[in-house]
């Protein structure tokens, strides 16, 4: 009776053991069909849609947050020469004294730094100093004497609540706020965020 009562437990167990493997073979086989699905798009369209994203953030990093140019001359020399490599800032709505920016000024791109903002009340005097709100400015970045444009503007130059004063870095020939006036916050196209020397190249 004992013996009967172990080959049917025996047996039992037998059958309960085709049971855990089909089911393993059925999530197995379904883990196969997962897999052996194929991609809604073949390599060549994968690599060409990650191409195209990668233009298109180019595309708005360029055409929206930085911009890029060439240093027209080496009006801002030594910092900035000719044919230097500008990445520029654009969203940047703030700006400060020693900011150096990019302008559209009379349908051209200039490079300078701000000297005076909203305000304040620009005089270059026969010296050749520049003069701030009255304060003989002494600048660590800046090596000539800075001499007026006969023609141009008369001093001294009291800015409005939009307009700041632009000087090069060369003061001797450089186009300035002394050529072409002062320039408001929209003429002002970004603030410069660093130049790549291109003659090391």
């Amino acid at each position: 009776m004992q013996e009967m009562t172990e080959n049917i437990d025996n047996s039992a167990a037998q059958e309960e053991v085709p049971e855990d493997i089909q089911e393993d073979k059925t999530e197995k086989s379904e883990e196969d069909e997962k897999k052996k699905k194929k991609s809604p798009m073949d390599p060549i369209q994968l690599f060409l849609l990650n191409c195209l994203i990668i233009v298109a953030v180019i595309w708005l990093m360029f055409g929206f947050v930085l911009g890029l140019m060439q240093a027209p001359n080496s009006d801002m020399s030594p910092n900035i020469k000719a044919k230097d490599l500008i990445l520029y800032y654009r969203l940047s709505r703030e700006f400060h004294a020693q900011d150096v920016v990019v302008v559209a000024k009379n349908k051209t791109n200039y490079i300078g730094r701000i000297v005076a903002v909203p305000g304040d009340t620009v005089d270059i005097t026969d010296a050749e100093k520049l003069v701030i709100n009255g304060n003989t400015m002494i600048e660590s970045n800046v090596y000539t004497d800075t001499p007026r444009y006969e023609g141009f503007l008369e001093y001294p130059v009291k800015l409005g609540n939009d307009e700041y004063f632009i000087l090069c870095d060369r003061r001797t020939g450089g186009e300035d706020s002394r050529y072409y006036g002062s320039v408001t916050k929209s003429e002002i196209k970004g603030k410069v965020i660093t130049a790549v020397r291109r003659n090391n190249f």
